[in-house]
């Protein structure tokens, strides 16, 4: 079956592919899942590789012309099916990305050389792993290297610097080395939830000096004047996203200078992912005083965005972590993810896990460069993770058992 020949198209639109070839590769779980749990069987287990998630970027105005993040969508057929696609951009710069490459760009710039435009094969604006190079069941290695090969030509056709595939799984991370890319390494924190029957077991796990630590932060973000909502799918109401907005602005002008989404993003969201989403809220009375954005995988919940209008003591750590893993807890999800950077979140359970990305460098002198700066960069994070992980709150001989 994969004897035979696979071409590469390009689409500037992710309005160009149907939704059902799109999420065939991106989601084909869904498609073939009819256990007896309906819900969590119609769950994909990556919601950012969808295609309504892509397609709310796009529709939005979040990617496209003038953001730097110009749609290049990879579709890979044989014999006229859709048998592989990715999410693929031109980007003159850098922003959004969460595997940072500015040193990379200003050392190719200050010999010389224009790193913009360049490649990215990624979700936008989205530190999540998951799988980037989406194929059709059966056709994984085919897919993805050609998806690999068509990336790295289109690349070389336009005279790009580089290609890179950010947040990528370590199988993909692997599959790709193998085929000459470069793998890149990073860490992000993570909570995992050990089948935990509520938060107080949780809370077992961990050092007396931890527990006291984390009661004491919930009990004084309980004393910000209001109540702390937990809202998903029919429960979100327009106006929930008026408020969030206010959030995700000041929070997006304080770290970026800029929110990445624009307001038409969520209205989206709220239209084709509502279902997807756990929106979690502070209200004084009926008014939102601050919330944090969720994503919900089958497995996962993805912590996004936070933002406040009052500054309240802990109430961050109580929306963004302690209300994730209660949800987490409830419906039986495996982990948390809260996103990039954060190592205060060690002190809260979660852990440091590595991620992957992997990278294609045009010049040969800069490429021999960029590899051994890599291969430093895994060392380190590999020692990195190593030492935190032994800082971790958890008791001495829970971690023992854990191992």
């Amino acid at each position: 079956m994969q004897s035979t020949e696979i071409e590469i198209h390009v689409h500037p639109s992710l309005g160009d592919i149907p939704a059902a070839e799109w999420d065939a590769c991106a989601c084909p779980e869904v498609v073939q899942s009819d256990g007896p749990d309906p819900d969590k069987a119609a769950r994909p287990v990556d919601p950012f590789t969808t295609h309504r998630f892509l397609l709310a970027l796009e529709r939005s105005g979040s990617v496209g012309r003038g953001t730097g993040w110009q749609p290049r969508y990879l579709v890979a057929r044989s014999e006229g099916r859709v048998i592989a696609c990715a999410p693929l951009y031109a980007k003159s710069h850098s922003q959004g990305e969460y595997v940072f490459d500015h040193s990379w760009a200003h050392a190719f710039e200050r010999a010389g050389g224009d790193y913009y435009p360049k490649l990215q094969l990624a979700v936008p604006f989205t530190p999540a792993t998951g799988r980037r190079f989406l194929t059709a069941p059966g056709w994984h290695e085919a897919g993805m290297a050609a998806l690999v090969q068509g990336m790295v030509q289109i690349a070389a056709d336009n005279d790009l610097s580089s290609a890179h595939a950010t947040f990528c799984t370590p199988q993909e991370a692997a599959a790709g080395e193998a085929m000459g890319l470069m793998h890149r390494t990073g860490q992000q924190f993570h909570w995992q939830n050990r089948e935990y029957a509520d938060f107080d077991a949780f809370l077992a796990t961990l050092s007396s000096r931890k527990r006291r630590n984390i009661r004491k932060e919930r009990e004084g973000a309980a004393r910000f004047g209001g109540r702390i909502v937990r809202l998903t799918g029919d429960e979100i109401e327009p106006e929930h996203w008026d408020a969030f907005w206010r959030f995700y602005q000041d929070t997006g002008a304080r770290k970026w200078g800029h929110p990445y989404l624009t307001r038409a993003f969520f209205d989206e969201v709220q239209e084709t992912m509502r279902r997807d989403v756990l929106l979690v809220l502070a209200l004084r009375g009926d008014e939102p005083v601050a919330g944090a954005l969720n994503f919900i995988g089958r497995d996962t919940l993805y912590g996004r965005y936070w933002g406040c209008v009052e500054d309240h003591p802990f109430l961050h750590f109580e929306l963004c972590y302690y209300q994730a893993m209660d949800h987490a807890i409830a419906h039986g999800l495996a982990r948390v993810e809260a996103g990039a950077q954060g190592e205060h979140k060690l002190a809260r359970g979660y852990l440091p896990v590595a991620t992957h990305s992997l990278h294609w460098i045009a010049d040969a002198g800069f490429r021999r460069a960029v590899a051994q700066f890599l291969e430093a960069e895994r060392e380190a994070v590999e020692d990195e993770i190593e030492v935190l992980t032994s800082y971790g709150p958890f008791r001495k001989t829970t971690a023992t058992e854990r191992e």
